[in-house]
């Protein structure tokens, strides 16, 4: 079987890794490189992540997959996850045991001082108040803020969405975003109690102590490397596939060589100019637009779905800081309404010492960019990394300047889950033809381990799809 993955990302050599032994694999990248948002840099002789960081053991499929390719005695924990919340100008801690930023342990709520006497009232209320009628799929913020209030959404679960997602939950699924909250939206009166049932069953197979993120030894971009060498695919770098469309056995893409590596293409996938490459099964592992756009004309039925998948752009600022102290901790959350242009900060040399041990060097990381708002992107390398530094003085007490810096920006970044998101996606896929499927961060959870998931699902997809026309049960 003949198999062409579009796109390097996690998800696409993911699911070229699960493929291996069981076809002939392309993989076809535009850029000039393998890992998509994961990309490890030397940043002034430390490994520095440019995008993901870590990813979370809790999901097992990256852990699993890191240990396949031979990477497991390299995978690294934290040495602190203990994060802060910007509130009124000053560090707070983040409440203990909260659930996607729902409080599950009164007393720490009450200890940290993130709500106001008003806000842990109304918090309270959830007890007492009546069951909320809901739609089907609400957004986040509107279920959370109709039971415990909208400080809760905007202090504690707007900054961890924003977090991972660049998003506001008063826009953000709550089916696909937080899917941990379900059950308790249709069996649970109250909230807060619900979330507590939650976390007291999911317990006893998460012990404290066990770590919560890991990463691994030089790097995500590493990791991204090592999948791509284990899967026994043909990568293909610097080509954009331009098209794909139907032949009478499969599948033909159109692919554009656009100089973006030196790397040689393999004999019938290379060269220069515009070639076809033919093949049993096409997994798109790429943004949606652009998956999109390859579907428009071949299957018209699964694009229009994904036009309701936007996606917003992000940066991220790395500072590089000699003899300066840090608060404790892991970094810090800012909540939207506390204004300003960081959204989050990473005290990455607390959080992972080894990579700057047996220096005096400090380096913190700060995201940049939320949805509907990209005005702090427009700004120059020089005047954001300036902006960053001095917001970064100012809630942490930093007074020494930082020695370099260095800005990365990720343009149409991260996919923002609407209300309706998985139906949308679900009904995508049923109207795929035979030997097309998709896979990534648009579809499935922008996670490195759903992403991995997401990748193996598509290789399987495909796989029972060539069996089924093989044997005869259904037509190519």
């Amino acid at each position: 079987m003949r198999v062409v993955v579009v796109g390097a990302g996690i998800a696409g050599l993911a699911a070229a890794h699960a493929l291996r032994g069981r076809a002939e694999v392309t993989v076809v990248e535009s850029g000039d490189r393998v890992g998509g948002k994961l990309r490890t840099t030397s940043f002034e002789g430390m490994p520095i992540e440019e995008g993901a960081e870590s990813f979370l053991t809790r999901v097992p499929d990256a852990v699993r997959l890191a240990r396949h390719v031979g990477m497991g005695h390299d995978i690294v924990h934290p040495a602190t996850t203990a994060a802060s919340l910007l509130i009124s100008g000053r560090l707070r801690p983040l409440p203990p045991r909260t659930l996607l930023g729902v409080p599950t342990d009164a007393i720490g709520l009450i200890r940290s001082r993130v709500l106001s006497p008003v806000g842990l009232l109304r918090a309270a209320a959830d007890l007492v108040l009546p069951r909320t009628i809901l739609p089907d799929d609400p957004t986040v913020g509107g279920y959370v803020g109709a039971r415990v209030g909208r400080e809760i959404v905007e202090r504690l679960v707007d900054p961890l969405l924003g977090g991972v997602y660049a998003g506001r939950a008063d826009a953000m699924s709550l089916r696909a975003t937080v899917p941990q909250l379900i059950p308790i939206m249709s069996e649970d009166r109250s909230l807060l109690l619900g979330a507590y049932r939650v976390r007291a069953r999911t317990a006893p197979a998460d012990p404290a102590g066990t770590p919560v993120f890991a990463s691994v030894r030089g790097g995500l971009g590493r990791f991204a490397a090592a999948v791509a060498d284990t899967s026994g695919a043909t990568i293909v770098l610097g080509a954009t596939v331009r098209a794909v469309g139907r032949t009478p056995s499969g599948w033909r893409l159109t692919v554009m060589d656009t100089g973006a590596s030196d790397t040689p293409a393999a004999p019938g996938a290379g060269g220069s100019g515009e070639r076809e490459i033919d093949a049993d099964a096409v997994i798109l592992a790429v943004p949606v637009a652009v998956a999109r756009a390859l579907l428009a004309r071949v299957a018209p039925h699964a694009a229009a779905p994904l036009a309701a998948v936007p996606y917003v752009s992000v940066g991220l600022t790395t500072l590089l800081y000699r003899g300066a102290r840090l608060p404790p901790g892991s970094g810090y959350l800012v909540p939207p309404r506390a204004g300003g242009v960081v959204k989050a900060a990473t005290f990455v040399s607390a959080k992972w010492p080894h990579l700057s041990a047996g220096t005096d060097l400090t380096v913190v990381r700060a995201s940049v960019g939320r949805a509907g708002d990209v005005r702090d992107l427009e700004r120059s390398d020089v005047e954001l990394a300036g902006v960053v530094a001095a917001e970064l003085a100012a809630a942490t007490g930093l007074t020494v300047r930082p020695g370099a810096s260095r800005v990365t920006r990720w343009p149409d970044a991260l996919p923002q889950y609407l209300p309706g998101h998985l139906d949308r996606i679900a009904a995508a896929r049923r109207a795929l033809p035979t030997g097309l499927a998709l896979a990534g961060a648009g579809y499935d959870g922008v996670g490195i381990p759903a992403c991995v998931r997401s990748g193996e699902a598509a290789a399987e997809t495909v796989l029972r799809a060539d069996d089924a026309v093989r044997t005869g049960r259904i037509g190519p």
